[in-house]
């Protein structure tokens, strides 16, 4: 999303199902002796993931070197986990920088407590936020030095898990632009300050408080959240979100670490631990093949096969074949933005039609060979029911270009029912390296094909046709954030049949039900300024096809929207960026 920004800125081998929930403190069997040739479980975690604990000597020493790296790094190779061990640690400001994530190694945040702040702000960028991507932060406790923390982030940047005593400042120093994010399975005591971020996702936490909004606010089974008043102010509430299930999570069990896989929620509300322990299942990282950067395709796969769960530990991965996840509940985690790069035109990542499959906390970065497809969940015609156990995927983020030239057709694609999605940036870079209406070509961002498909959190951007298609019955959108492209030479090159710009969201002509909360698609055609879309939003008038608090912008009146969706909404105009928005539709 940030060319406009500097515009702006200058003006379990079989786990229990998710229905049958284990107490944390449930011990997964020991797995077997490997066979001869076997690949192990378990191991280091490698160079890049370092460990704190509260008598490490210099702590601050050591996350100033890594942020000196990392805050300017937004294209870089550099990749970083910072984990501290259960325990209170004082004095100290965690400055996060690109490709690096912080979080503690308890089972709840408040094991891991910080007299201190995990800061994210923008000097780097002139006291512009809208670029501060990739980077987190998770299960910590935090008693900020001045009574609030800040964290002023764009996209692919979650705050999960963590408890702020105190209030959450989300914008940067200077209140300069901002352009983010999302926060899930949080407490924050106090009050939390968007101020000039334009869009932000709150799901299944508590909060003291909020003030201000700009465009698009969205709330899902968040105690403390601002009433439903969209548009004015533009808060989007919703009691609970329909289905969840957290992010799995490494943690320590005495001296061994475990993965933590929190169990799934129905109209869920408020935080998964703010009771005492977190219910869900507990493995092993013995359990785990951990992957080290230089590993083959081949490899992680033959792991895969033997049955063990993958981590992938900070770095880059080439891959000359698709790493297939054929068993169900299967983890794939990644540490410190653990990055995939297919070559030669491969799928990065590919998921049977399995149950329970938990894919979190990596980026895939499309290669310059076109590939069809980055990732797959579930092959073409997936048809099982997976209600009682789907798919997650979750703070997986999808690149194509920037960091130099890369291509790829469709992005992400959703074949298997029930999935969620649950937090995603699959993004079309607009600045950076290999960057061109060719040059890093991608026609189409997410396809849904499945049913009963959910998406909270939902990120797509800057892709040369469609951003979002909807095929699958039932599906439900929570939190829609998205920039039409950029870079677009002109308005042929736009031009869908009769209709004027391709729909940033677009659900096809075939589905008689679907419903989406909290929708928003800005334009920003600078290339050519005059060029105009019909709308960002397009679906079949039915009476179970639903939309809630939907906004379009012209960014400066680079490019405008004639509608908001199909003919309905009054069209933006002029410069001065002020969405155009419907209540209701139809």
């Amino acid at each position: 999303m940030p060319a406009r920004r500097t515009v702006l800125a200058a003006m379990a081998a079989a786990l229990p199902a998710a229905g049958l929930p284990a107490l944390a403190t449930t011990a997964s069997a020991a797995p077997a002796a490997p066979a001869a040739g076997a690949l192990p479980g378990g191991g280091d975690l490698g160079p890049n993931v370092i460990v704190f604990d509260p008598g490490t000597p210099d702590i601050q020493g050591k996350l100033d070197e890594i942020f000196r790296k990392q805050e300017r790094a937004q294209f870089g190779t550099g990749r970083y986990a910072l984990f501290f061990k259960p325990g209170t640690y004082s004095g100290l400001n965690a400055q996060l920088g690109f490709y690096t994530s912080i979080a503690g190694l308890g089972l709840s945040p408040d094991d891991t407590a910080i007299n201190g702040d995990v800061t994210v702000d923008a000097g780097w960028f002139d006291g512009n936020a809208t670029q501060n991507f990739w980077r987190s932060a998770e299960n910590l406790a935090l008693t900020p030095v001045n009574g609030t923390n800040r964290w002023a982030v764009a996209q692919a940047a979650p705050f999960r898990r963590m408890h702020i005593r105190g209030g959450l400042n989300l914008a940067p120093d200077g209140y300069g632009w901002a352009s983010g994010g999302y926060i899930a399975d949080s407490r924050i005591d106090g009050t939390v300050g968007p101020y000039s971020q334009q869009q932000w996702y709150t799901r299944d936490s508590s909060v003291g408080g909020w003030t201000n909004a700009v465009w698009n606010m969205v709330f899902s089974g968040v105690e403390g959240a601002p009433a439903q008043s969209f548009p004015n102010p533009p808060y989007t509430t919703l009691n609970t979100t329909p289905v969840s299930r957290e992010k799995p999570f490494l943690y320590l069990d005495g001296g061994a670490y475990r993965v933590f896989l929190p169990e799934k929620r129905t109209d869920a509300r408020g935080t998964t631990w703010g009771s005492g322990t977190p219910r869900g299942t507990s493995v092993p990282l013995s359990q785990f093949y951990v992957a080290k950067p230089g590993v083959t395709a081949a490899t992680l796969n033959a792991a895969l096969d033997q049955g063990l769960h993958l981590l992938l530990t900070p770095g880059i991965y080439h891959l000359d074949r698709a790493v297939e996840v054929k068993r169900a509940n299967t983890v794939v985690l990644g540490l410190g933005y653990a990055t995939l790069i297919p070559d030669n035109g491969v799928t990065a990542l590919k998921v049977a039609d399995v149950d329970g499959v938990r894919l979190a906390g990596f980026l895939i970065d499309a290669g310059t060979v076109n590939s069809t497809t980055l990732l797959e969940v579930g092959p073409q015609g997936a048809s099982a029911n997976h209600a009682a156990n789907p798919t997650t995927v979750q703070d997986v983020f999808i690149r194509i270009g920037g960091a130099g030239p890369g291509k790829a057709t469709t992005s992400m694609v959703i074949n298997s029912n029930h999935t969620i999605v649950d937090h995603t940036w699959v993004w079309r870079a607009d600045h950076g390296d290999g960057v061109g209406w060719e040059t890093n070509r991608a026609d189409y961002g997410v396809r849904v094909n499945g049913a009963d498909v959910l998406a909270t959190g939902l990120f797509v951007e800057h892709f040369n046709k469609y951003d979002v298609e909807w095929y699958g019955e039932r599906g439900r959108t929570i939190f829609f954030q998205n920039e039409k492209s950029y870079d677009a030479p002109n308005q042929a090159a736009v031009q869908d049949g009769s209709t004027k710009g391709f729909a940033a969201y677009k659900v096809a002509d075939s589905v008689t039900t679907h419903e989406g909360w909290g929708l928003g698609s800005y334009c920003y055609y600078n290339v050519d300024p005059s060029i105009r879309q019909d709308h960002a939003f397009a679906a079949p008038r039915k009476s179970g096809v639903k939309f809630h608090d939907l906004l379009v912008v012209s960014l400066s009146g680079h490019g405008q929207f004639e509608h908001v969706i199909n003919d309905t909404g009054a069209g933006t105009s002029g410069t001065d960026t002020v969405p155009s928005t419907v209540v209701s539709y139809p």
